[in-house]
């Protein structure tokens, strides 16, 4: 199929290489001319996956008109918060029987909704045109070629399909879904349980303490899953449960990197720089997070301390203490 990958990130690049070893015709976007020379002629993304050889066949552009001219499937490979201001930008080019996927994990800040949501706004598609790629997808170690799995998930089962078919490297196996809000939400509401799972192995806290963070983590998470109509299996699944224990559990994780350097003792702006200018979207999704929890009445005491320590100045150590001085209950 012919497929662009609008981003030249770590993610989007390693999506690129997996359509074009899946035998795609694959375009890829840079906003910047150095990124797409050298994609083009070193075939390597060096400031996002260094050492890392892309197939030569994959082409980089600037041009927004040229990257989207006749495609069939149109990967969305910006931060979450970035979104809606790039459809914006792309719109008019988006050719009309297109596919667009989402690779972006939160939920809009401004507007609390998630990125399928945004897309269908912004871009007036249908939902049997939008589907959502997660799972326990670290950009590096597929780039690399280790053996990996993701969802694909649209409403439409057969445009799910068609997807998994144009996905499907031979180390990277995609499975389908028709439950894109349980994707979503589990892919929104896991940056920031490893953010709190970095925190408190900066602490130097052990697993006992990360294994507990990931399961009631999980607990949260399918809460507020449920209450906006996910399945529960969707959570207890790659994009729930398998993309929580990668990103909480692997040095590779932008959001556990992050939260490593507060618990640590760096502040907000040290830790940013840890993650070499890459976004650690947990800091923004807590607030978008716990704005939609707080919304449906879902109890996320994870989330919510995540949040003081971001945005209302709790030290670490006191987010800690918060937790663990919860009213003791039943575990379900």
């Amino acid at each position: 199929m012919r497929a662009v990958v609008m981003g030249a990130g770590s993610w989007g690049t390693a999506v690129a290489k997996i359509l074009a070893d899946a035998g795609n015709e694959v375009t890829m976007w840079a906003r910047h001319a150095e990124r797409a020379e050298a994609i083009n002629t070193a075939h390597e993304n060096a400031a996002y996956l260094p050492g890392i050889a892309l197939p030569e066949s994959i082409v980089a552009v600037t041009s927004i008109e040229e990257a989207l001219a006749d495609k069939e499937i149109v990967v969305c490979a910006v931060p979450s918060q970035t979104l809606r201001e790039n459809l914006a930008q792309w719109r008019d080019s988006l050719p009309p029987a297109a596919v667009l996927v989402s690779l972006a994990k939160g939920v809009e800040v401004s507007s609390g909704e998630r990125m399928s949501q945004v897309i269908k706004e912004v871009s007036g598609f249908g939902d049997d045109q939008i589907a959502v790629l997660s799972g326990p997808n670290l950009a590096r170690e597929i780039a690399e070629e280790q053996p990996a799995a993701t969802v694909i998930a649209c409403t439409d089962e057969e445009v799910a399909i068609r997807l998994q078919h144009a996905f499907a490297a031979p180390y990277f196996r995609p499975y389908t879904n028709t439950d894109v809000v349980g994707v979503e939400i589990g892919g929104a509401a896991k940056n920031v349980i490893a953010l709190a799972c970095g925190v408190a192995s900066g602490m130097g806290f052990g697993e006992n303490t990360v294994a507990t963070l990931i399961t009631r983590g999980l607990a949260e998470t399918m809460r507020l899953g449920i209450a906006l109509g996910a399945d529960v299996r969707t959570l207890a699944g790659l994009a729930g449960i398998g993309d929580l224990v990668a990103t909480c559990s692997s040095p590779l994780s932008r959001n556990r990197t992050f939260g490593a350097r507060l618990g640590e003792g760096a502040s907000l702006e040290e830790a940013q720089a840890a993650t070499n200018g890459q976004v650690a979207e947990g800091v923004k999704s807590c607030g978008s997070v716990r704005a939609l929890a707080q919304q449906y009445d879902i109890d996320m005491p994870l989330t919510e301390a995540v949040y003081q320590v971001c945005y209302e100045g709790m030290a670490v150590q006191d987010m800690v203490g918060m937790l663990l001085g919860r009213t003791i209950k039943p575990e379900v």
